[in-house]
């Protein structure tokens, strides 16, 4: 797997999985190109300064030693996946790495839904990602590389997110055998319960306390499991999707 470039998205906020993902590669010696929405960030008061945070994300990744790419994207425009691909092996070079990261997430359930919500969380959560998967094969270098996409299995009162994170589990599972002879692995993390700036007190409490760990997932939790499967190490794990919640599923 040489150059070793990574490709992040959704990763703009200080508090998010993306954030840790990149840093830890980085400290791996992977250069990391990563894509961010202030507009979304903005939009649901995650936390974080969306116009200050890529720019840091960017300065702490060149401290680490390696380089590094930031790229305001909106994943619905159907055109903004392959260009994100194009930018980043254009800049640093073929991408050996594609982590999935982003996410529209808006509460909503079966009686509240909008067909508007409906289509831009599959527009964002599903659409994009089998555009990005194509484009990453479609360049990805001599040697194969490595897809891992964050999911979920919350659909109940966030029909939306949960349904399209559902079609997206599929796109990847499929990619990890058609994508084979190409020397690319494709596996799914769900992290289950991690505060991103999204929890309130009461779900904080309520989560919590159905954690047999007796405490939440951290970012960080998620960062080890995906540099393990972008790894060398891992080349012989594919079409997984990997349980890795602290026994909250269980």
């Amino acid at each position: 797997m040489s150059p070793r470039v990574a490709l992040i998205t959704g990763a703009g906020r200080r508090n998010g999985i993306a954030w840790s993902i990149a840093t830890s590669l980085a400290a791996d010696g992977w250069d990391i190109a990563f894509s961010h929405l202030g507009e979304y960030d903005r939009r649901m008061s995650l936390g974080g300064d969306p116009d200050r945070d890529p720019a840091a994300l960017e300065a702490e990744l060149h401290a680490i030693g390696g380089r590094a790419l930031g790229i305001d994207a909106d994943l619905a425009d159907p055109e903004v996946p392959g260009r994100l691909i194009d930018r980043a092996s254009a800049e640093l070079g073929p991408v050996g790495a594609l982590v999935l990261s982003h996410a529209e997430s808006v509460d909503s359930g079966i009686l509240d839904t909008s067909v508007e919500s409906f289509d831009r969380h599959f527009a964002v959560n599903t659409r994009a990602a089998w555009l990005l998967l194509r484009a990453f094969a479609e360049q990805v270098p001599a040697g194969g590389g490595r897809i891992v996409a964050l999911t979920s299995d919350h659909v109940v009162g966030n029909v939306p997110y949960g349904a399209s994170k559902g079609a997206l589990d599929r796109i990847v599972i499929a990619a990890a055998r058609e994508l084979a002879p190409h020397g690319i692995t494709a596996n799914l993390v769900n992290p289950g319960p991690v505060d991103t700036g999204w929890m309130d007190d009461a779900t904080r409490a309520a989560l919590t306390s159905a954690q047999p760990s007796g405490r939440l997932g951290t970012p960080d939790d998620a960062a080890r499991l995906v540099r393990f499967l972008v790894s060398h190490e891992a080349r012989w794990v594919t079409g997984q999707l990997i349980m890795s919640d602290g026994g909250f599923s269980i």
